[in-house]
């Protein structure tokens, strides 16, 4: 008899039973705090190979190959080793996939990772987009790593990135966010109203932090070990943000700013939620490297009663002046295939649970 999964997105029993049934394969044991509430993490191997340009395989390649064409060097990180800013490295995942013909998989970059403006993607073999794998993919995972803001020190085993695994699509119609807002409170604090997704917009007063808004980063700084919690100085790094006058910011070209959004998140236990742009035609700017918010995030039962979102944001080619409230993301809440056993929140230790405005686990807390 063939298995069949449940329809929706996959919470920690069903990816601890994909990696019992050999749907995804490591290279030695998944770490104990490996699998989140809807997501794997995924570990970097031994070797990180300096390539020319970011690339996609397409239909006819594999990774490797494209790897042997573009590879500059390659680096051991048994013991470590920096990755500079402004330069594209492919690594090899310690996790592997034969995914059940109905099963697919999508990637994101933890949020540690994306409040260190470090880009990743997850690429596989013969793939025409980043971060996606297609239902019953089989074959290696490999992690584009390009940091943009700081040089970062990595290891086997670190992990920048996470993988969210499901079945069929899962994404809640208009109705059903209106309906699931109407019975779970999903967005507290703003005044738009909920349609496909839940808007979220800038908060640019800083009410409650004493006027912070927000920080800027430094540049030239000195190495960030990505595995170290609560290891430096954030003014080593970075510049606070404060409001003043009409309360807007003027986003400078290739600078990086963590920003906060005005309305608290709620994320029920059924449900996991993904931010997508609002709309690419609003504003020449990125929000948002890391996209995934597990179940539990902001509810109060877990510890995360008045959770933001924290946003990081990079102007493009322009200088682009946000104001206040303006709407910058939109969260799309998908249901879980099935009731999650356990939550993102204060029993797991989550970094950032009730949070308001926070930079990456690396930082001490801001004192101000």
């Amino acid at each position: 008899m063939v298995e069949t999964w449940p329809k929706g997105v996959f919470p920690a029993r069903l990816i601890e039973k994909l990696h019992a049934e050999g749907a995804i394969i490591a290279s030695r044991p998944l770490d104990t705090d490996q699998v989140q509430p809807a997501s794997l993490d995924l570990r970097l191997g031994k070797t990180a190979f300096r390539v020319r340009s970011s690339f996609l395989p397409g239909p006819s390649h594999s990774v490797a190959e494209r790897i042997e064409a573009l590879k500059l060097h390659e680096i051991d990180l048994s013991k470590g080793a920096v990755l500079e800013r402004g330069c594209v490295y492919l690594v090899p995942l310690e996790e592997n996939l034969a995914l059940p013909p109905e099963v697919s998989a999508s990637a994101n970059p933890k949020s540690s990772t994306g409040r260190l403006d470090v880009f990743t993607r997850v690429i596989g073999d013969r793939a025409r987009g980043f971060d996606q794998l297609p239902a019953g993919y089989t074959g290696p995972l490999y992690l584009e790593i390009s940091p943009r803001t700081f040089p970062v020190l990595v290891r086997t085993g670190s992990r920048l990135s996470q993988m969210r695994f499901r079945c069929g699509d899962s994404r809640l119609s208009v109705a059903e966010h209106q309906a699931l807002h109407t019975s779970d409170t999903l967005v507290t604090g703003g005044d738009v109203p909920v349609g496909e997704g839940i808007a979220l917009s800038i908060d640019l007063k800083g009410q409650g932090r004493d006027g912070l808004i927000g920080f800027r980063s430094k540049r030239h700084t000195a190495v960030v070990d990505v595995d170290k919690k609560a290891a430096l100085e954030v003014r080593d790094f970075w510049d606070p943000l404060y409001a003043h006058g009409q309360s807007e910011l003027i986003l400078d070209p290739d600078e990086f700013y963590i920003l906060v959004s005005l309305e608290a998140v709620h994320v029920p236990p059924t449900h996991a939620a993904e931010m997508v742009p609002f709309d690419p035609l609003v504003g020449e700017f990125r929000v948002h490297y890391a996209g995934f918010f597990d179940p539990g995030f902001g509810h109060s039962a877990a510890g995360g009663t008045g959770s933001r979102a924290v946003l990081e944001v990079r102007s493009r080619e322009v200088p682009f002046l946000l104001g206040h409230g303006q709407t910058i993301g939109r969260l799309i809440y998908e249901a879980l295939a099935e009731q999650p056993v356990r939550l993102y929140g204060t029993d797991l230790g989550s970094n950032y649970q009730a949070q308001t405005l926070k930079l990456s686990k690396h930082f001490k807390a801001f004192e101000g």
